[in-house]
Parts: structure tokens; sequence; C-alpha cells
């Protein structure tokens, strides 16, 4: 170990595993390392075992719930936008070869007391019980403004500069009412509160407009898919990639400590009394929580049902999205359901998330109008963690780390995250002007 390296990954989360693929591929001397014996961080993957010992102290599961080794429950579930940063991340390293997505069901929203089908385009628009007949007219005309919408055409702009005019602004003149204004900016745009109205409209029809490319590259019900035994799979096939590049991994390597020199910077990481040195660190806020603040926490429950969520169609898989306005709160709250379908549970079997950031000390109570949704649940866990995000100056210490993941069930804002810290590390911006097609081969 006694080696020098370019960069030092600690942790085995799935934006470090992303990070330590993505700089192997660039030549860099990577070691990897992660104090505990398995793959993931807080972003693992358990079995029926592992989830019980976590959350109930015990080794021992109800035999009803069938074997323990059929069921993988990501602990931080998050569905991948078709055509998201994510997919072309995994294109551009390869990564693909190592997967097998499948699309995911549904794609709802919870809308004065009910979930519907979220309508993406303007023909579903028209059909959506979400509106009224004269609002559905409005709405068919703001997604065709938004379909036909290209940033280098000014014609079709219709005389509105989108990195000046407020999404307020955009929506006031399409005469929206505050419902359909609520489900095209949370479950359409996937913003996670208010702020966006009130910032240019760009990027909120950017996000839009990626939603129902996604939603017609595969012509499932959602634009989102899923890798079949789960999330677990990711990191575990950056690691593959960044060791076929000669970056070296060793898990279980108890207290990571990240050495510095006078001059603050730091200069290697020592464990078990073998120090490897390094020129930059780059880690998850547990590995340095002197460098770090605590910006909040999420709260979420974890339940094992025998039936898909009611009113969604009888999706095997889907997200719905319970905007704040709807639930009288600051933030949103997501549904998150796969089942054996994804292989990620036995057959007949579905694990259901509800989660949402957290605004009191109580999830049980908090998480309740997303529970209430679920219908009978076989068991259900209840956990909350807080989410830190780094103070350092990067430029300095060269310590390079990630923000927690937050409350949200698709996988944009993570990898917004990994791509500004891939700038910070490496002083370029990475190219994912990508080939989509060549994803497509595994999704079956």
């Amino acid at each position: 170990m006694d080696e020098e390296y370019d960069v030092i990954v600690l942790g085995t989360g799935l934006k470090e595993c992303i990070l330590s693929g993505l700089l192997s591929v660039d030549g860099l001397k990577v070691l990897h390392m992660d104090r505990n014996d398995y793959y993931g961080g807080e972003s693992t993957s358990l079995n029926l075992i592992q989830l019980w010992k976590r959350f109930r102290g015990s080794d021992k599961p109800p035999a009803h719930l069938g074997s323990s080794r059929d069921y993988n429950v990501d602990m931080i579930p998050k569905y991948i936008m078709a055509n998201g940063e994510l997919v072309r991340v995994l294109i551009h390293t390869d990564v693909t070869k190592y997967l097998y997505f499948k699309a995911v069901d549904g794609s709802f929203v919870y809308n004065r007391g009910k979930i519907h089908k979220v309508p993406a385009t303007d023909m579903e628009a028209l059909k959506s019980p979400l509106m009224g007949i004269f609002e559905k007219r409005r709405a068919r005309k703001f997604f065709i403004y938004v379909q036909d919408y290209n940033e280098c055409d000014p014609k079709t702009h219709e005389g509105l500069d989108l990195t000046r005019v407020t999404t307020r602004e955009l929506i006031a003149k399409y005469g929206l009412d505050d419902n359909t204004v609520d489900f095209i900016g949370h479950a359409l745009a996937l913003h996670r509160d208010d702020r966006y109205l009130d910032e240019p409209a760009l990027d909120t029809v950017k996000r839009i407009k990626l939603y129902a490319d996604s939603l017609a590259r595969f012509a499932g019900g959602s634009p989102y898919i899923y890798p079949l035994y789960g999330l677990g799979e990711l990191p575990q096939a950056f690691a593959r990639l960044s060791a076929v590049y000669g970056g070296t991994y060793m898990l279980n390597k108890p207290d990571c400590k990240v050495e510095f020199n006078e001059e603050g910077q730091v200069c290697g990481v020592t464990s078990e009394g073998e120090t490897a040195k390094c020129k930059k660190v780059v880690c998850d806020p547990s590995y340095l929580p002197n460098k770090v603040r605590k910006v909040g926490k999420v709260a979420r429950a974890i339940a094992i049902m025998s039936h898909p969520i009611p009113n969604t169609n009888d999706s095997h898989s889907a997200q719905v999205i319970l905007p704040q306005k709807q639930l009288g709160r600051r933030s949103d709250m997501y549904l998150f359901c796969c089942s054996y379908s994804h292989n990620v549970a036995p057959k007949g079997k579905f694990i259901a998330f509800v989660s949402t950031e957290a605004e009191t000390d109580h999830p049980e109570t908090e998480l309740k109008p997303g529970i209430d949704l679920l219908g009978p649940v076989d068991e259900i866990f209840f956990d909350t963690y807080d989410r830190y995000e780094p103070v350092n100056e990067p430029s300095l210490d060269n310590c390079f780390i990630s923000t927690s993941y937050d409350a949200t069930t698709h996988f944009e804002s993570t990898v917004m995250d990994v791509l500004n810290m891939y700038t910070l590390i490496t002083g370029k911006v990475l190219d994912l002007n990508v080939d989509l097609s060549a994803a497509s081969a595994a999704e079956e």
C-alpha cells in the first residue's frame, strides 16, 4: 500500500464509484478504499437478513417473506431517466456492458387526493383527468410550445428569451392554473420545491423536454429505467471499470485517516498502520466529518408488500410524486415501488419506499400521506439520515467531498454533483455527447 497515487477515493457509494471509474478511464492512478466489507456505502443494496439486522436488530426475518437472497433492497432507491445524464455517463464509460436495464412501468403524480398518470405530451394532456376541458386546451398549447422549442432556433421562441423570462411569466402567458403548474413543475420538470418559478424558464423547459424525450425512448409508461437486481449493481459495475483501467480496490479497511501536510493539503491516507500517498482525495462526507456541515435530513419508510401501489394501473415498478403544495409542506414527497419484475424481490412481492426531506423528528407521522397510498403492507421500517454538504475549499486542501443523497427517487440531482466534482478535480468538463441508442440493447 506504500505507493503513490494520483487520487485516493474513500467510500464505494455510487458517486464515489462513478468518479473513480471516470478518473481511471482518464489515465489517473486510483486507489479506492472503503471501511465496510461491502460495496455501496450509503447507497448499498441489502438482502432480507441484512435488512432485518439493520432495522430490527435480529437476523431472523419471517419465513413467509420468502428467501433472503431473492431480495435486493436499495437503501437509496432512485430511477434513472432514460435520456438523462447518468445514462450518458454509463455509455461514455461503456459500463452498460455490465448492466441490464428494464423500463419502469409508471410515472404518477398526486393531485387533489388522487394518484394520476403524469401527462407528458400534448396528446396525453387532452386525455388527462387532471384538468378540465378548457385547462386541457391551454396545457396542450403549452406542451406544443415546449416540444417545438429549440434553443438554437429563435423562430421557435415566440419572441421569448427564456434565459430572462421566469417560469412564472412563461406559465402566465399560457394561463395555466395552480394545479397544472404543480404537476408540470414537480412531476415533469422534477423540481424539488417552488423556487424554480422565479428562475429563468430555460432550465424548466429543458427538463420537461428531457422527460418527454425519455418517455418516447422505450414507448413504456414512464421515462425511467432501472437495473435488474437493483442499484447495488451500479457501484460494482463502475468498480469493475476502474479495475480494468488499473484502479486498485480495497474493502474492509478500518479507520481510513486522511493525512495533511503543513500547508493543510492532503498528502495521503493511513489505514492499519500503512500510509498510501496521494495528491487528491475524493470521499463521501463520513470520511471527513470536520469539512462538512449538516444541511437537512431525509425521512423514509421501506415497506414489503404483496401487491402493487393501488391506483397505479397494476404497475410492477412506479414512481409517484406528491408535490409539497398538495400536502401543505415545504418539500415534495416521493413514492418508489419496485418488484420481482426487476428481480429485487421474490415472485409476488413488492418493495415500496416513501421518502421526503424531513421537516419534523417524527418520520411515522410525517410520511403518513405517502404510506396511506400504499394499501396493506407485510412489513414496514422507518429511518432518518442526515444530509451533509462540503464546506472546505478544494483548491486549498485537494479534498473533494460529495454531497449526501437527497430524498428524490430519480437520479438527476445525484449526477449533477458527480459532474461538478469531476470538473473540480480535473479542471475539464466531461464530454457527454454520446450515442444514446448504445444503451438500448440491454433493456430486456
